[in-house]
């Protein structure tokens, strides 16, 4: 079990709310997990409603951060030295009965998964942030879940760094 009861108040703002950034210094952090997958040295990181993942040459934030404006790209590309990281994103808003049911999937999904990180909020088993990582052929791939229990929405990100 990757899950983490976390003893912080659930700031429920919205998807709406969150930013993209590369590059975005090291937050603090309320459970971070070490990895090592496919050789690759992997930091995943949790922040309240928010994730960072560290690894390579990309440190992705995915937050509301003070200054920047809210509001998360479809997608997103870049090249770094040596290697090409690509981003998505989503959002999607569900009925009260499907809400549950998804945040149960991501949950199950996170707990089955060797190298996953998620953290549950204090006063709803719904208030979720999850992260998984894995090595995908010749290249790391990670998604995540940022779940809105208030609004019922469900942010779903995914990354892909390949080394060129």
């Amino acid at each position: 079990m990757n899950g983490i009861a976390l003893d912080t108040p659930y700031l429920d703002t919205d998807a709406d709310q969150l930013s993209f950034t590369l590059g975005h210094p090291v937050r603090d952090a309320l459970a971070v997990r070490d990895l090592t997958v496919g050789g690759l040295d992997v930091q995943l990181r949790l922040l309240g409603a928010s994730h960072q993942v560290c690894a390579g040459p990309v440190r992705e934030t995915v937050a509301c951060l003070p200054g920047v404006r809210g509001g998360l790209p479809e997608a997103a590309a870049h090249d770094f030295d040596g290697w090409h990281y690509s981003f998505g994103a989503r959002v999607d808003t569900y009925s009260a009965s499907g809400f549950g049911a998804e945040v149960a999937r991501v949950r199950d999904l996170a707990d089955a998964h060797p190298d996953s990180l998620y953290g549950v909020f204090p006063g709803s088993p719904d208030a979720v942030t999850a992260l998984t990582v894995e090595r995908d052929g010749t290249a790391l791939t990670w998604r995540t879940w940022h779940t809105y229990p208030r609004s019922r929405r469900i942010v779903a990100t995914h990354t892909r760094l390949e080394a060129r």
